[in-house]
């Protein structure tokens, strides 16, 4: 059998066997393999090597899409010097993503545009990229479809898709006020992935005012007890990111005017003192 044969042989073997990766880049790796005088194993693993990193990315890319993220953002992305009040240190060790392995919780509490979501969206992405299960999904959302599963009879079947991922992350807690249903349909949940799967939630409503939020003070205190039983809860003060180009612009701009002023009047002067 002729190299070329055996070489187009070998491909069609490995695109049997869903080597596809692999099967395409065979001819440069031989190639290779000759030019460096490779072993046997050597030109092997650089095969499956390329063939895991492939798989793996198709594995991200599908588990990226049915996470639901709003956006696709790291912790490298991040701007810690932004918000001081941020331990990093802290937020690094969450990366470590132990709170994961041990179904904990994570609460990020603060105001609106200090960076809870980019946080919360970052360690998901970080429990992806370690083959971890994620879902995201904002309060709104979350109560919304459940409340139209629970009137539909469909909420047992309806909950598994929020309770079946080793990472739930649920966004916006706080921003409006629940009725009687939905509150009642949140704390199922909840107590459904209690000690059973870790969750990660951001609200900008401190514990104290959950009770108004659920309108059902001993629901709220319920629900607190069991997020908070194994939970790490990360306090963020600062200011708005969403603030910060315009923050920086309208230093610039006064910069600008109060130089434009410095001279003006510098100006002003030498011509008075020429006359």
């Amino acid at each position: 059998m002729s190299e070329a044969l055996l070489l187009a042989k070998t491909e069609e073997s490995l695109l049997e066997l869903g080597l596809k990766k692999a099967a395409s880049i065979l001819p440069a790796s031989l190639e290779w393999a000759a030019g460096k005088q490779a072993t046997y194993v050597e030109f092997l693993s650089r095969l499956l090597e390329a063939e895991t990193e492939e798989r793996f990315n198709r594995y991200l890319h599908t588990r990226l899409s049915l996470a639901h993220f709003p956006y696709h953002k790291t912790l490298a992305d991040f701007d810690f010097t932004f918000q001081p009040s941020i331990d990093e240190r802290q937020i690094r060790e969450l990366a470590q993503l132990s709170f994961v392995e041990e179904r904990n919780n994570v609460i990020l509490l603060g105001p609106p545009g200090v960076g809870k979501t980019h946080l919360a969206v970052a360690l998901g992405m970080e429990a992806l990229q370690n083959r971890m299960s994620v879902y995201f999904v904002t309060m709104q959302r979350l109560v919304a479809d459940l409340r139209k599963t629970h009137q539909e009879g469909r909420l047992e079947k309806r909950l598994k898709v929020y309770i079946q991922p080793k990472l739930l992350i649920c966004d916006e807690v706080g921003y409006l006020p629940l009725d009687a249903l939905d509150a009642a349909n949140f704390f199922r949940l909840v107590s459904e992935r209690y000690e059973q799967g870790a969750m990660i939630i951001t609200s900008n409503t401190s514990f104290t005012n959950w009770g108004t939020m659920f309108g059902d003070q001993v629901l709220a205190s319920a629900l607190l007890d069991r997020l908070l039983h194994h939970a790490t809860t990360v306090n963020i003060r600062g200011n708005s990111y969403r603030m910060k180009d315009k923050l920086k612009a309208g230093v610039t701009h006064a910069l600008r005017e109060t130089s434009y002023l410095m001279s003006s009047t510098l100006s002003s002067s030498k011509n008075h003192e020429g006359k």
